[in-house]
């Protein structure tokens, strides 16, 4: 049984553990507001002519990263339609060594787990999957989460609720490098204000304790790079080589 959860007519479809994303909408918008009312505001004061592109830039971007979260955990990441039931043309019929009674031998079913089939002119072996009763195409699995066979499928992942595949592996990626962008930009624009503050106040300890959100922000920044900026860099390992996580 699927345990995809579908709303507005199947136009959206999220995973059965979609409510891991309001931790994740969490840990975006929450560094995002504070950095716009304790950061971003005061850098209007400081840079009179740049200031407030600053605030718009966080902003604007943060849409655009909330977008493609939205496109990831919500589209069908290409879940093959299960059969109703097993394939009958694949099915070999052989003797059976029992009898019935009156001499009589009964014919047993033989399925194959495994087939050659061609692809591109080269034979390539796919497997049986038991619960969606069909052959997976290459690059296709099963996720036990979901319990749906994944075209292309790549990983599920926790933090957006929805497995990876063929039609939502783009905006995946394009998340995941989008919040890396965002986490530098929060990043480098709080180091900006210690930065004036210290000018200001001669020292690094005494701007530090003047904002010290900022101070926390570009903690928070960091932690999240190694998070993000690695996963990032490893798809687009991924992507170079032609592969797939799984």
């Amino acid at each position: 049984m699927k345990r995809n959860k579908f709303l507005f007519g199947g136009r959206l479809i999220f995973g059965p553990d979609a409510k891991s994303l309001v931790v994740t909408l969490l840990l975006i918008l929450v560094p995002v507001v504070l950095f716009c009312t304790l950061v971003a505001r005061k850098l209007i004061d400081e840079i009179p002519d740049g200031g407030f592109a600053i605030l718009v830039v966080t902003i604007v971007f943060t849409i655009h990263v909330l977008v493609l979260l939205l496109c990831t955990s919500a589209r069908d990441p290409g879940i093959m339609p299960r059969n109703s039931h097993p394939p009958e043309e694949d099915f070999c019929y052989e003797s059976s060594a029992s009898a019935e009674a009156g001499g009589r031998q009964t014919p047993s079913l033989q399925f194959p787990r495994t087939k050659e089939v061609m692809v591109n002119g080269y034979p390539v072996k796919v497997k049986y999957c038991d619960t969606c009763m069909l052959y997976r195409p290459p690059r296709c699995s099963h996720c036990s989460i979901c319990n749906n066979c994944v075209e292309r499928f790549d990983h599920h992942c926790p933090w957006v609720g929805q497995c990876i595949g063929m039609r939502n592996y783009r905006y995946f990626f394009l998340f995941v490098s989008s919040s890396t962008i965002l986490c530098i930009f929060v990043f480098a624009m709080s180091a900006l204000h210690i930065k004036f503050l210290f000018n200001d106040k001669g020292t690094v300890w005494k701007a530090m304790r003047e904002s010290p959100i900022s101070v926390v922000l570009m903690a928070y920044c960091f932690i999240s790079l190694w998070f993000v900026g690695g996963l990032s860099g490893f798809h687009l390992y991924l992507i170079g080589t032609n592969q797939v996580e799984k």
